[in-house]
């Protein structure tokens, strides 16, 4: 969802986990804080940083909070973070609320040591499983299912001869999304979900090793990108061995599927997954979008951030000329945010304005990556108009969506959703839009080459048997 869709409409978007293992047995907490930093983007609640040096006692220092990373963390609170093996998380809050137990890494004290996992995604079957594991005398401190495969992974080890095994058994029962990045003493461990539902690569710096959601995070901290960790891998980085790999959970490739939305929206604009770069996808949807839709027009805009590539797109395959003609007020953090349908349309005000001599007078193509409830998008046509817009032609880079997440997206219940509820037509009318024109799903293989993914939330083909019902909030309700 564009920024200000997401923010004022309370649609969440995923988490991202980053890793860092100096073999030399420098400090990794700055190059993690960095990490984290540039994955700001896919969650803004809260964060935390854990780490263990391999060469010491291997005891675990963390730290995490509510907010920002700059807001969790300072120089001091860095240097105090002693430690050559990291693993660090932001998040956004799409199983369990927002507090502080909840943010992640995770730290699970037991008889083979300590772990440190942080994971990105959403488990179908987490509500079995826990019930499972309390039946068995676990005692659960959060009321997020990453805490279900925390205590698998640490009841698997006592069983296992390795860490790595151990998160394979632990795969080999949990259902759903994930990407996982794991400290146990002497190893950094990655792992990703079999469908390849979450993203999740390597880097390197020197003698040091990078796990990170996206490419982005590993440029941030200067380090060369190596590879995506493959659909159902599982990767162990130790000092002697350097990175090995178990395979034996990756699943035929015409079975995998991959979150269209990281492409779409999710995804920060300098990454590459998979080997399909960000930018270049959404520039092909907005060129598809022209192809579908076109339209009589003097500019195309496109709303900050995620519209602004496919908005190029559109102006390339169009011909129509390319403005910019929103001012993004980069300085509303996360605790402007509030909740109530009264008070959304003063935040759209507040975080987005129109530049009135570039729209007055003109018929404005006005693209965006989603329209979840309308009523952001509504606010922002008004705006337009108000500033001289004499029409509004809106595109979206994404199909209707019509059915809810379970893998990781904070995707409300069908009755939330304006399409579920209202047709094109009328949702155009609702918006006050000239003209209305979504992503064709038969055209969201363009942006990503080959790769086979999920569009569960416009089609409802789930690559997986899922909940009949949300399961989001599951926990804390016991």
């Amino acid at each position: 969802m564009s920024e200000f869709e997401k923010a004022v409409t309370g649609l969440g978007e995923e988490c991202g986990v980053f890793g860092a293992y100096d073999v030399d047995g420098h400090d990794v907490a700055a190059s993690v804080y960095y990490g984290l930093f540039a994955l700001q983007h896919r969650g803004q609640e809260s964060c935390g940083i854990a780490v263990t040096d391999t060469y010491g006692k291997r005891n675990v220092l963390s730290k995490k909070g509510l907010g920002h990373v700059d807001d969790v963390f300072d120089e001091e609170g860095l240097s105090e973070l002693k430690g050559n093996l990291g693993v660090g998380h932001v998040r956004y809050s799409t199983a369990g609320a927002t507090r502080v137990e909840n943010a992640m890494p995770l730290v699970i004290n037991y008889v083979k040591g300590t772990l440190a996992i942080a994971h990105n995604g959403n488990l179908v079957n987490a509500i079995e499983l826990r019930e499972e594991l309390s039946q068995t005398g676990a005692i659960f401190q959060t009321t997020i299912d990453s805490e279900v495969i925390a205590y698998l992974i640490a009841r698997e080890r006592l069983h296992t001869p390795t860490a790595e095994e151990a998160v394979k058994r632990a795969m080999q029962k949990i259902k759903g999304a994930y990407a996982l990045v794991v400290s146990s003493p002497r190893k950094m461990i990655g792992a990703r979900d079999p469908f390849g539902l979450k993203p999740l690569c390597i880097g390197k710096r020197d003698n040091t090793y990078f796990l990170a959601s996206e490419s982005c995070a590993i440029a941030a901290v200067d380090g060369e990108f190596v590879r995506d960790v493959l659909p159902g891998e599982i990767v162990t980085i130790t000092r002697k061995h350097g990175i090995q790999s178990d395979t034996s959970m990756v699943i035929d490739s015409e079975k995998q599927a991959r979150c269209i939305f990281e492409y779409i929206y999710f995804a920060r604009t300098d990454s590459t997954i998979d080997g399909v770069g960000v930018y270049h996808s959404r520039i092909l949807a907005g060129k598809a979008l022209a192809e579908s839709y076109p339209v009589d027009a003097d500019l195309v805009v496109g709303v900050p951030d995620s519209g602004l590539v496919a908005a190029k797109g559109y102006s390339e395959q169009s011909g129509i000329p390319y403005g910019m003609a929103f001012h993004k007020n980069s300085y509303v953090g996360r605790t402007f945010i509030k909740p109530k349908q009264s008070e959304r349309v003063s935040s759209v005000k507040i975080k987005l304005n129109v530049i009135p001599e570039v729209v007055k007078g003109k018929r404005i193509v006005m693209v965006d990556d989603s329209i979840v409830r309308g009523t952001t998008c509504a606010n922002i046509i008004k705006m337009l108009k108000k500033a001289g817009a004499k029409e509004v032609h809106v595109r979206i880079s994404s199909p209707p969506f019509l059915h809810p997440c379970f893998f990781g997206t904070d995707v409300p219940s069908n009755e939330q959703l304006i399409a579920h509820t209202h047709t094109q037509e009328e949702i155009r009318q609702l918006i006050g839009a000239d003209s209305l024109g979504y992503m064709e799903i038969e055209k969201l293989k363009d942006m990503v080459g080959d790769l086979k993914y999920c569009d569960a939330c416009f089609t409802g083909k789930y690559p997986m048997e899922v909940p009949k019902e949300d399961i989001s909030q599951a926990f804390e309700q016991n």
